[in-house]
Parts: C-alpha cells; sequence; structure tokens
C-alpha cells in the first residue's frame, strides 16, 4: 500500500476535510466577481476552492500546492468543475511568477489557509504528529532536502534551542535541547515517539501537551520554513491583486497572525518583510479584529479553535 496523505478515492463521510476552517466567511469576504481569477495558495483537499468556485459559475482558481498527493486528490475530487480549477504544484510563495507563466497578469483575490491538512495530520507517514509513530521527516515537499531527522541529528544546543523558543515559544527550549543531544549521542532519535519521550522526561506534567505541540510545530516550520514563505507571498500580494481584490489570509498560531497583523498596519512592525515601501503599497483592513470560527464549526473541527481570519483589501 502507497503511503499517502490523501487517500485514493474520495472518504465517504469526511465532512471535516471537505469543510474546512471559516470556508463560508473565506468565500464571502474574498467577494468572488464573475470571470475572476482567484488564488488558493494552499489547495489541500479543495475544500477553499470548491466554495469559491461554487460562488460563480465563470471564476476560476489557481489552486497551489507543494504537496504530490494534495494536487491528486484536489483535482479528482474538484473534476466536475472542470478547468475554471488550475492545479499547479509549487509553493505559494512562487504566486507571482506561477500566474505569469500561466498567462495572467493579475489576480481579484488570493487566500492561505496556513494550517497542516487534517489528513497530513492524521494519515501522512511524514511525521507532522505526534499522536502517530512515524518517521520525524515533516517534510511538505519530498524534494527539499532539510527534515526534522536532520535538525535533531546535527543542530547544536545552541541551535535547537533556539528553534524550539523562536519558532515553538517553548520556554523549557533550553532543557529540551540538552535531553535531546544527551539522548542522540546514545542512541539515535528516529521516529516521533523517541522525541515524545524525551519531551516527556523534561517537561511531563499539566502542560506537556502543549509543549509537544510548540516543538513539532518549531520544528515543522523550520523544516518547510512557513514563516519564509508567508513573508514572500505578502511581500508579492500586493502587486498580484488588481484594485479592490483581496488577500484573506487564515493563521493557527501567534508567530504567523504578527506578521500578518504587522504587514497590514498603516505603520509597519518588525514583522514586515523586507523591501516592502508601506507608503507604496496601501492596504485597507476589512477585519478590524480577526473572525473565529463560530461555537458550531469548533465542535465539529476541534482543529478550528486555534483559527484566525485576517482580510484586506488593495485600495489603488
Amino acid at each position: 500500500m502507497r503511503a499517502t496523505s490523501y487517500p485514493d478515492t474520495i472518504p465517504a463521510g469526511a465532512t471535516v476535510f471537505h469543510n474546512p476552517v471559516l470556508a463560508e466567511a473565506c468565500a464571502d469576504w474574498l467577494n468572488v466577481q464573475p470571470d475572476g481569477v482567484y488564488v488558493d495558495g494552499t489547495l489541500g483537499g479543495g475544500g477553499h476552492t470548491e466554495r469559491i468556485l461554487s460562488r460563480n459559475g465563470s471564476c476560476r482558481v489557481i489552486g497551489m500546492d507543494y504537496d504530490d498527493d494534495a494536487i491528486r486528490y484536489a483535482t479528482m475530487r474538484l473534476q466536475s468543475f472542470g478547468n475554471r480549477l488550475i492545479a499547479v504544484k509549487d509553493n505559494f510563495r512562487n504566486m507571482k511568477p506561477v500566474l505569469h507563466t500561466l498567462g495572467f497578469s493579475r489576480a481579484n483575490g488570493i487566500l492561505l489557509d496556513l494550517g497542516v491538512s487534517s489528513f497530513q495530520l492524521d494519515e501522512s507517514e511524514k511525521g507532522f504528529s505526534y499522536r502517530l509513530n512515524a518517521p520525524l521527516d515533516m517534510r511538505a515537499d519530498r524534494q527539499s532536502p532539510l527534515t526534522a531527522d536532520v535538525i535533531l541529528r546535527t543542530y547544536s544546543e545552541r541551535g535547537l534551542a533556539d528553534v524550539f523558543y523562536r519558532f515553538g515559544e517553548e520556554k523549557n527550549s533550553r532543557r529540551i535541547a540538552r535531553a535531546i543531544v544527551n539522548r542522540r549521542e546514545k542512541k539515535p532519535i528516529v521516529y516521533t515517539q523517541d522525541l515524545f519521550r524525551i519531551i516527556e522526561s523534561v517537561a511531563g506534567g499539566k502542560f506537556f501537551k502543549k509543549t509537544l505541540s510548540r516543538i513539532f510545530q518549531s520544528l515543522r516550520i523550520v523544516v518547510n520554513d512557513e514563516l519564509g514563505n508567508l513573508r514572500q507571498a505578502l511581500s508579492d500580494a500586493w502587486s498580484i491583486l488588481v484594485p479592490g481584490g483581496r488577500i484573506a489570509v487564515i493563521t493557527y498560531h501567534s508567530l504567523e497572525d504578527r506578521i500578518v497583523k504587522h504587514f497590514f498596519k498603516p505603520v509597519p512592525g518588525d514583522d514586515m518583510p523586507a523591501a516592502v515601501p508601506r507608503e507604496a503599497h496601501p492596504w485597507k483592513i476589512l477585519t478590524k479584529k480577526p473572525v473565529f470560527p463560530g461555537g458550531d464549526e469548533m465542535a465539529c473541527n476541534p482543529r478550528s479553535r486555534s483559527a484566525k481570519l485576517r482580510v484586506a483589501e488593495r485600495t489603488e
């Protein structure tokens, strides 16, 4: 049986996956226009793209994902929309060159859902989740040379602590890094459960699961350069969008949300991407406060609880 993040057939009853986080809200805020061109930079299983395509019979979506299985699965599931979906295997940081290669000069809207898909967490062998004992890989793109295993084997104690503190905001970062270095001198750290036990030995107790989540999050962010991808996409968004075009971004942790929030501020913050002159890129913030999932959605999909949606519009 082939190891894959996404199934080879459309699973019956996959309600959570086919109703992604804040799906209707995203389609509403994007204000889908006739003959409009929209970029779904995180295609996944195609749930958000499906909502956009369903809003107007003549709009098109360029769906991007650097997971081969996601491209295959979404294309299969949304085949009824024909050529209105253009699926592209690439990182959303490359939206601008991808659009130009496809012959589009501008887009009417951009959507980025920065969460890891349910299939990747629950059914893959990529080691994204500590709930499954899998190799410490964590690559969304299998062609990338950097894996979580490489980080855990080669980074110094200080380097590991820096990763856990900067990208996981973990207060026990130094103690966990020290425990990893001590363990790898005696025995290789190969599987997610190996890392699980190391963290448990240092930070077990009331906040153990939160610590686990932070450590796994930090490794995943570094392996996939997730914050770098986000900054590059945001820096290109204004030139991609037509005047009046909108960008909607769903974040799941404070590091992502801080970057998005500061990017749209009238006065740029420390997380403003480099070489983006704020005065030349005016944005109208449409969500003065982030939009959160409702109680019913959180009850159906517990992973949506940390989601925040921010939307802005190119004003000229």
